[in-house]
Formats: C-alpha cells, sequence, structure tokens
C-alpha cells in the first residue's frame, strides 16, 4: 500500500465540532445587534478619548495659568493669542472646548462609574440579606427601599449636596444615596427566586456558612439582572451629575464636567454663541445613547423571557 493510499481515509474525518460555551453564546447574542455593537464602539472611543484626555487634549482646562480671558468666546475654529486652533471654539474663560469636552468625559465617567460600584456593592448586599434573612430584617431593608425610591432622585441628590457642599466625593456620596435602592429591590427579587432553589437547599444541608452560601452560591445566579441595572445606572448617574452640576451644586468651577461646560453657555445661546453649551450637550448625549443601547441588548441576552 503507498503512501497516499495510506493517508487519504486521514482526510475524509469530520471536523471536530467547535464547543459552544457560555460566554461564546453570550458574544454572538450581544453580536446580532448592530445598534448594540455600534454603542459599545463609540462607548469604547470615549473611554479611551477620557483616559487620554492629558495627551490628546491641546490645553489643560484645568490649568488656570493656560487661560487667557482675551481668548474668550472664540468661534470654532480661531486660533488663540497662544497660537493654538480652537476647532471646537472657547468658553468665556478662554477655556478650548475640545479639551474641555475631554477632561469633562473623564469626570463625567469617573463619578458615574465610581457612584454605580459603590452603590452596587451597598445595595446588592442589603439585597441579598433581606432576601436570605426574611423576617423583620427583610421587612426593615424594603421599607428603607420604599422610602427611598419615593423620593425624585433630583430631590434628594440636591438637599445631600446643599448640605455636603460641592466636590467629586460629595457628589459620589450624593449618587450613591440615591441609586443604592434600585441594586438592592433587583437584587432581592432574584435572590428570593433562587433562595428556592436545589443547590441553596443543598448547601444549607452542609452547613455551610452564611457567608459562603450568599457570595459564593447566591449572588453569582443573581449577577445577570445586577448587571442590567448597573449598565442602566451607570447612564443615569452621569445624567445627574450633569444636572447637579448644571445648576451649580456638582463638581467646583475649576474642574469643570459636561454638565457644568453646559451651564457656561447657557446664557450666551439668545446671542449667537451656541458652540459653549452646544458641543458639550452633545458629547453628553452621545455618552449617554451608547451606554443606554449597550444596556438594551445587554437586557435582551441576559433575560430568557425577553427572547423571541
Amino acid at each position: 500500500m503507498s503512501t497516499t493510499t495510506a493517508r487519504a481515509p486521514l482526510a475524509t474525518l469530520p471536523p471536530v465540532p467547535r464547543v459552544e460555551t457560555p460566554f461564546r453564546r453570550f458574544v454572538s447574542e450581544f453580536a446580532a445587534s448592530r445598534l448594540a455593537l455600534f454603542g459599545l464602539v463609540v462607548f469604547g472611543i470615549i473611554v479611551l478619548v477620557a483616559v487620554f484626555a492629558s495627551w490628546l487634549a491641546p490645553q489643560n482646562p484645568y490649568d488656570l495659568a493656560q487661560l487667557d480671558i482675551m481668548d474668550g468666546r472664540l468661534e470654532p475654529g480661531s486660533v488663540g493669542g497662544s497660537g493654538i486652533t480652537h476647532w471646537l471654539g472657547t468658553d468665556d474663560q478662554g477655556r478650548d472646548m475640545l479639551s474641555g469636552i475631554m477632561y469633562g468625559l473623564r469626570i463625567s465617567l469617573i463619578v458615574g462609574a465610581g457612584s454605580a460600584i459603590i452603590a452596587c456593592l451597598v445595595g446588592a448586599s442589603l439585597g441579598m440579606l433581606a432576601a436570605y434573612a426574611g423576617g423583620r430584617t427583610d421587612g426593615l431593608i424594603m421599607r428603607l427601599v420604599d422610602l427611598q425610591l419615593s423620593f425624585p432622585a433630583i430631590l434628594a441628590a440636591l438637599m445631600i449636596l446643599a448640605f455636603l457642599g460641592k466636590g467629586i466625593f460629595n457628589v459620589v456620596i450624593a449618587l450613591v444615596v440615591v441609586e443604592w435602592a434600585y441594586y438592592a429591590r433587583t437584587v432581592r427579587g432574584s435572590a428570593l427566586v433562587e433562595r428556592r432553589r436545589e443547590y441553596i437547599e443543598a448547601a444549607q444541608c452542609l452547613a455551610l456558612p452564611t457567608r459562603r452560601i450568599i457570595f459564593r452560591h447566591l449572588l453569582p445566579n443573581c449577577l445577570p439582572p445586577l448587571i442590567v441595572v448597573g449598565t442602566m445606572q451607570v447612564a443615569r448617574a452621569i445624567a445627574l451629575e450633569a444636572t447637579l452640576s448644571f445648576l451649580g451644586l456638582g463638581v467646583p468651577i475649576t474642574e469643570p464636567s459636561l454638565g457644568l461646560l453646559i451651564a457656561n453657555g447657557y446664557e450666551y445661546m439668545l446671542s449667537g454663541k451656541y458652540w459653549i453649551s452646544f458641543y458639550p450637550g452633545i458629547a453628553l448625549l452621545v455618552t449617554i445613547v451608547s451606554i443606554n443601547l449597550v444596556g438594551d441588548q445587554l437586557r435582551d441576552v441576559l433575560n430568557p423571557r425577553l427572547k423571541k
């Protein structure tokens, strides 16, 4: 028998089937929406611009020594006294709008993501405790949740900041206070369903510690709705921070966020100097919409009831 004849049967072997893991299934289902992919790409670009703003921005808008009041309210495309071309114009303080938007995105993302993570930790822990303990503990925690959700978020945040004062850290605290209840209610609802599963009963029969049952067995199965709520709350936190800064109770004027940049140009809107508020508003809108597009697709993928 020749070598060619001996190797011939190997070429006819069927290909090895590709194993579909849960992660691959999640990626394929998420990629089925072009809008979600577009939102993810746009949000990724926004994050990169915010992270590398120090290298990309033509001016440091936080450095008062680089600002020239004579360059105030220049039109888009104008060249300032320092030789910098202000492609999006300048505000009333001579701050380059393109640089201000890049640095403002950094503040907005830090505040939004930071407050969402802290609120998630607090709310998820209380929600898990309420679902697992039950009884008076559940009743007390859920009454606090109902009380928190009964107040408008913007009103509660304004009251907190009126007491604490301006500052990024204070804004984060205010947003955590108004956001944790959403996580607690979401986690509690999922945990009540998972608590009746057989694996929880088996863990209890094995006399495993309560902390291990909650964080090693119960919490991982409650992550899908938590991820969806967390994504939506990041966009909501960014919008709330912009609203607070627009009203003058957010970040200090020396570290302007997108909301403060919009507020700086509000009084000039009717005088034709639209760019001071218009371009930061567009950046804020694109950021929130991109996050919401990703969050909507995550909700459809991670919630089996919504699958068509």
